[in-house]
């Protein structure tokens, strides 16, 4: 395996990792911090986005690490979810709401420099650019 194959399949391991850990907080110990991440616009139940995002991370996370064949096409799928959840961690900014231990403007401000990073990540673990 060259250097670049395992670092994508590091990173494929990492992130699986992180959406099932993130996947479980959602459902379990941290889900009424995860109700600061949704916005007041959104016309669901809070839980329910909650929940369902918490299934769909656990989802991802699973398949990623589990079908290595379908790796491009789940990062894509992961790339996308990390988009969507953007809103979430805008809005905790823009709102002011503590929650993770963001309790400053600049905590919550700092985190929305994460998405791009996690966004790319998923596309480089599913070997989005390789010409293969």
């Amino acid at each position: 395996m060259n250097l670049r194959r395992a670092s994508q399949h590091v990173t494929r391991w990492g992130l699986g990792a992180f959406m099932t850990v993130a996947g479980l907080a959602h459902l379990w110990w941290a889900r009424d911090e995860f109700h600061a991440q949704v916005p007041d616009w959104v016309p669901l139940d809070p839980d329910l986005v909650v929940v369902s995002s918490g299934i769909v991370e656990l989802a991802l996370g699973a398949v990623l690490v589990a079908v290595p064949a379908r790796r491009k096409e789940l990062a894509i799928a992961l790339a996308v979810f990390f988009v969507m959840v953007f809103p979430g961690n805008l809005n905790q900014y823009l709102e002011g709401i503590d929650a993770f231990g963001l309790d400053t403007d600049a905590k919550r401000l700092a985190r929305l420099f994460f998405q791009p990073p996690l966004i790319l990540a998923a596309l480089w673990a599913g070997g989005v650019w390789d010409r293969e």
